[in-house]
């Protein structure tokens, strides 16, 4: 394990509550990062309090390192943006997993490749993006549909129609059939478009 050092400062990035960062975290410790900064947030949300600290905290000559380029930001720009402030305030990047794992310096030949790398980043996430999408229109033409399974079978359904048709409330209605209120609502709006 390397030894912390006081230049190498972390940052983790889970997009909800129900992510663990423990693998972010382990890795930024391995690197040697004396201190990690931590955010529970979307990449699109450009106002992280995790990595404005991280930012505040930082020097020049410092680095910043995160254990892959997406937890960083989730656009271009947004990445760009931050790599520019950190360029600008003469602090280096270094990231440890994936196609852009290395370390990036503020100026010459490190500013050009990360910027580039930054605009590959965003194309393989469009790409699987775009891949996804085909999958599941490709599975859907074989009548096979994704998501998660309906919570009422189409009997079920046909009584929460019936039911609600001779004026009972949804929720007497969900409390018969043994399901949510929100589940008896899907029912009625598929029913109605």
């Amino acid at each position: 394990m390397t030894k912390p050092t006081e230049d190498l400062i972390g940052y983790a990035r889970v997009s909800t509550g129900n992510q663990d960062a423990q693998l972010q975290l382990d890795a930024l410790t391995e690197a040697g990062c004396a201190e990690i900064f931590k955010d529970k947030a979307s990449g699109k949300n450009t106002d992280r309090e995790g990595l404005t600290a991280a930012l505040k905290h930082m020097r020049k000559g410092d680095t910043l390192v995160v254990w892959k380029l997406d937890r960083l930001g989730r656009s271009t720009k947004d990445v760009l943006t931050i790599a520019e402030q950190l360029h600008g305030r003469g602090i280096s990047l270094r990231i440890l997993t994936g196609t852009l794992a290395g370390s990036y310096s503020p100026s010459g030949e490190g500013k050009f490749f990360f910027t580039m790398m930054v605009a590959f980043a965003e194309l393989e996430r469009d790409i699987i993006i775009e891949r996804t999408r085909a999958g599941l229109d490709a599975a859907k033409a074989q009548g096979r549909t994704g998501g998660r399974p309906r919570a009422l079978n189409e009997d079920q359904a046909a009584i929460v129609r019936a039911r609600r048709a001779k004026g009972e409330s949804p929720t007497a209605i969900a409390k018969a059939i043994g399901c949510s209120r929100a589940t008896v609502y899907r029912v009625l709006d598929d029913q109605a478009a």
